[in-house]
């Protein structure tokens, strides 16, 4: 059983017994999707089997999922350092960039300020807005060569009398590079203009302080650092925005009375970029799996063990000839995104899977693979993983000796 003082290596196994995904082969692919604990699962087939055979429309069970929704806000609202007040459950960090962007009474020629390295959850919606509303869209670079100084100095240039919004990620999904935030508030903040946050890569793979931060908007994905399930997130809304934003889109729980032809009163919370129903199963594990987190593992021991692990497998790809590390060592997270000389990354992800089956994924618009290292992560894993890398840097795609492909066969065949 995980406790959260074990000594390391005991904690570790206990950890990846109970994540089985994370013995399946090497897991570096939490950027995308984490591996589920069987915490997570056993509280959704809870709620499964509570469904199955009470039903889906029981008032007593409505009035305890209430109370489910509340723990799920409170757990993520630790995890910012943040009031629960703030936070809105969404069924993603897309969805919450989407009620961010459009949260704005835009006008024709209003200026958004973003970078060259925005996710598609964030960019869609303000690419979006620019169709729609005539809203003009200021990038910057924000490359791995591009350093933090330079960024801040590229965004305050940007800046004009019709800017109304900065809108950047804390963690870049292509180079795992930490942005300068809190510098970029500053600016937000002497220009008037809203500052949001996509946190899909940073909530659950570093400490993030919203106070600190001090951004308007924070969007959270569930199923990636976290280890909840898909189709579960979050928005975190300062005091002000909760006061300011219109909601752009709003359903049954956006609203504090359902008498909405009398009323029309929004909560004054983060429930009101709440839209409409969960799949309940999904908002549970979610809350379990980030309670889990928090009461066995221990956040701050799982953030400073998978930020030790991720630079110190930077530092060692970095001195291998061939290789290029995009990720800046300088500030980084948890993600290390690489080339290697000669190996388009398609074929380079391929070779490391057949090689040590690594779980990893490509950054098409870098060409480049990335590794996105957690705690549940061992030693001689990642070691593994760099002597992987090693051995194809030596080679070509050509010469590189091809290991044979695994063969699984079905029960009648074995």
């Amino acid at each position: 059983m995980v406790a959260p003082f074990l000594p390391d290596a005991e904690k570790v196994a206990a950890i990846r017994e109970a994540m089985p995904a994370t013995t399946g082969g090497i897991y570096l692919n939490a950027g995308t999707a984490g591996p589920l604990s069987r915490e997570t699962v056993a509280a959704m087939r809870e709620i499964e089997d509570w469904e199955l055979r009470v039903g889906r429309a029981d008032p007593d069970g409505d009035l305890v999922f209430m109370e489910r929704l509340d723990e799920c806000r409170g757990v993520l609202a630790a995890m910012l350092s943040a009031d629960p007040d703030g936070v809105g459950l969404t069924h993603g960090a897309t969805e919450a960039m989407n009620h961010a962007v459009f949260g704005l009474d835009w006008q024709p020629g209003d200026r958004i300020v973003t970078t060259d390295a925005e996710h598609p959850g964030l960019a869609g919606p303000i690419w979006s807005i620019h169709a729609r509303a005539g809203v003009e869209v200021d990038i910057v670079a924000a490359g791995a060569a591009v350093d933090a100084e330079r960024i801040v100095d590229l965004i305050r240039a940007a800046m004009t009398p019709r800017t109304r919004m900065i809108a950047l990620s804390h963690v870049l999904w292509t180079t795992g590079a930490v942005m300068p935030v809190e510098a970029i508030a500053a600016i937000a903040e002497r220009h008037g203009a809203w500052l949001v946050v996509d946190a899909a890569q940073s909530v659950g793979a570093i400490a993030v302080d919203a106070e600190n931060l001090r951004a308007d908007f924070i969007g959270i994905a569930g199923y990636k650092w976290l280890g909840g399930p898909a189709g579960a997130g979050a928005i975190w809304a300062s005091a002000r925005m909760r006061a300011e934003a219109a909601p752009s889109w709003a359903g049954f729980r956006s609203f504090a009375a359902m008498d909405l032809p009398r009323t029309g009163e929004l909560w004054r919370d983060g429930r009101r970029f709440e839209l409409t129903e969960v799949h309940r199963p999904s908002i549970v594990g979610l809350a379990r799996a980030v309670g889990w987190l928090q009461m066995y593992v221990g956040v701050p021991w799982a953030l400073e063990r998978a930020g030790r692990l991720a630079r110190r497998t930077a530092e060692r790809l970095s001195t291998i000839k061939g290789v290029d590390v995009l990720t800046p060592l300088d500030r980084m997270a948890t993600m290390v995104s690489f080339r290697v000389d000669g190996w388009p990354s398609d074929e380079l992800r391929g070779a490391l899977a057949r090689q040590i089956f690594a779980i990893t994924r490509t950054i098409p618009s870098l060409d480049a693979l990335r590794l996105s290292i957690g705690y549940f992560n061992t030693e001689a894993e990642l070691d593994r993983v760099v002597a992987a890398v090693a051995e194809i840097a030596a080679h070509t795609p050509d010469t590189l000796p091809r290991r044979p492909d695994l063969v699984v066969l079905s029960a009648d065949q074995s």
